[in-house]
């Protein structure tokens, strides 16, 4: 049996987890136990299940510190993020929790006498969810939580490089109250995954997509879920923007460009992707953001750092290609070196020991320009290219024209400008004078074009995801009634006039 070992990305002799690999037929096979199951589940009545999602958010919240330090040691980010990454799992569940509760249909008068119409949520079925390890407990929440809540069943496939925070976190759904069959967590590969889900359609055992990953992956996944009559819920990459305006607090920008740019190593989809600054503040700004970014403390996540390690060497070589698209025309800053921390290319005042870890330099690039490599593509990693602009419009241009459409920001306090921003941006997220990263627990998370396919996660948006509709037409009237043919037609006067 093929396996897969997870390590500390800041020590990499310390290994978090050994776990078994998944078949294609593995993960078939736990679908069909999933969907077998689900048919009870669905059977407890709504606030009941809430009630179990109540008590899987006391669990969170009673082992918070402890799968905290364990998001940090087998993911790799800051501890005080990975708090707030479990905080959002409890919050997740405080808001699902009386939702089953308020999982509401209508009545809707009928254009007959004697007959009632009906509106019900009916769950889709059985789920296969697949995650990212960036956030290896907070994304997935936003999955489970309300397609457990609504009645389905769950195959979750975790990232194979966070095997153990999954290994945790289906622990605790467990010991909460969600029976073991209803939520089954399997590790495999890419490959083996897309593998597995193309059987599990074809054998008719799940009934919903869920994926955040890459647009590129995202493209097949959607594609293979539209063979099968299904709608996939897709949230994939970003090329957020953040557009300085002229009137803007630039030490506040400072605090949004330092957290969205670096924050969690620049592995967010949400993360700052390029910032584009007013040519009346583009010089002064740069001068704040060079100094900043090249004394702030990296290195051991557990101690106080911007930024630790990348998620696992894979994802350190990708940005390590990802810097093969600076080009001559564009100015590098930021650190004491570019690419991977290392005694022989040190970074000042690294936290630790940077040759346990895969670290890698906070990397600023200037003098961007639409249409360029670093202008059209995600770079996963911490990298933020910046350019300037003269006019919102051309800002809201730039933030456009590479077809993403996650997240954005803008800093202002014109009303004009953030108005005229709101509207003529594609990003299905906006802040204002705040970071392109951060969400809350009750709002619509999801990106447009590049970025998704239109589907959003929490808040009540998410349940469209995990219920289909089902009308009801109850005509007691004791006779057939035609609708749009029978019409019933009061007397009245259409010449009348005074």
């Amino acid at each position: 049996m093929s396996t897969f070992v997870s390590t500390n990305p800041a020590n990499i002799s310390d290994v978090v987890a050994t776990v078994p690999a998944a078949t294609a037929d593995d993960i078939v096979a736990a679908a069909t136990r999933a969907k077998e199951a689900q048919k009870a589940w669905a059977k407890l009545p709504a606030p009941a299940r809430g009630r179990v999602i109540a008590n899987v958010g006391r669990l969170f919240e009673k082992n918070k510190e402890t799968l905290s330090a364990l998001v940090t040691r087998e993911m790799g980010k800051v501890y005080a993020e990975a708090l707030g990454e479990v905080q959002e799992v409890i919050d997740t569940c405080d808001f699902f929790l009386g939702e089953g509760r308020r999982l509401y249909g209508q009545t809707v008068p009928s254009e007959m006498p004697n007959k009632n119409l009906f509106t019900f949520r009916q769950p889709v079925g059985t789920a296969l969810i697949i995650t990212a390890g960036n956030f290896p407990a907070a994304v997935p929440s936003w999955y489970l939580v309300p397609a457990l809540l609504t009645g389905n069943s769950v195959v979750w496939k975790p990232s194979e490089f966070t095997p153990a925070v999954a290994q945790a976190m289906t622990e605790i759904f467990h010991a909460g109250g969600v029976p073991k069959d209803v939520l089954i967590t399997v590790v495999a590969d890419g490959p083996t995954t897309f593998a597995g889900l193309e059987k599990s359609l074809e054998a008719g055992v799940v009934n919903k997509v869920g994926f955040t990953g890459s647009t590129e992956v995202g493209r097949k996944i959607g594609a293979l879920a539209g063979q099968y009559i299904q709608s996939a819920c897709l949230e994939l990459g970003g090329k957020n923007p953040m557009v300085v305006m002229p009137d803007a607090d630039l030490k506040l920008v400072l605090d949004g460009a330092l957290f969205a740019g670096f924050g969690t190593a620049g592995q967010r989809c949400t993360s700052l992707g390029s910032l584009w600054l007013h040519e009346s503040v583009h010089d002064e700004f740069i001068a704040m953001y060079k100094h900043a970014v090249e004394t702030a403390r990296v290195g051991d996540p557990m101690k106080d750092v911007l930024f630790g390690p990348m998620l696992s060497e894979k994802y350190l070589a990708n940005h390590i290609k990802n810097l093969d698209m600076i080009k001559d025309h564009h100015t590098v800053m930021g650190s004491t070196g570019v690419g991977r921390i290392t005694a022989s290319n040190p970074r000042e005042g690294f936290v630790g020991d940077p040759d346990a870890g895969y670290f890698a330099h906070p990397t600023i690039v200037t003098g961007l320009q639409a249409g360029e490599d670093l202008y059209n593509n995600e770079t996963f990693g911490p990298l933020v290219s910046v350019g300037k602009f003269k006019t919102i419009e051309e800002a809201i241009e730039l933030s456009n024209g590479h077809g993403y459409g996650l997240s954005s920001a803008i800093y202002s306090s014109d009303p004009k400008s953030i108005w005229t921003f709101r509207e003529g941006v594609s990003a299905g997220m906006i802040s204002v004078n705040n970071s392109t990263s951060g969400a809350e627990a009750h709002m619509p998370f999801g990106g447009n074009g590049k970025s998704g396919n239109g589907s959003r996660q929490s808040g009540i948006w998410v349940l469209d995801q995990f219920t289909r509709w089902q009308s009801l037409n109850w005509d007691w009237s004791g006779k057939l009634q035609k609708a749009q043919m029978d019409l019933i037609e009061t007397p009245h006067n259409p010449d009348f006039t005074l």
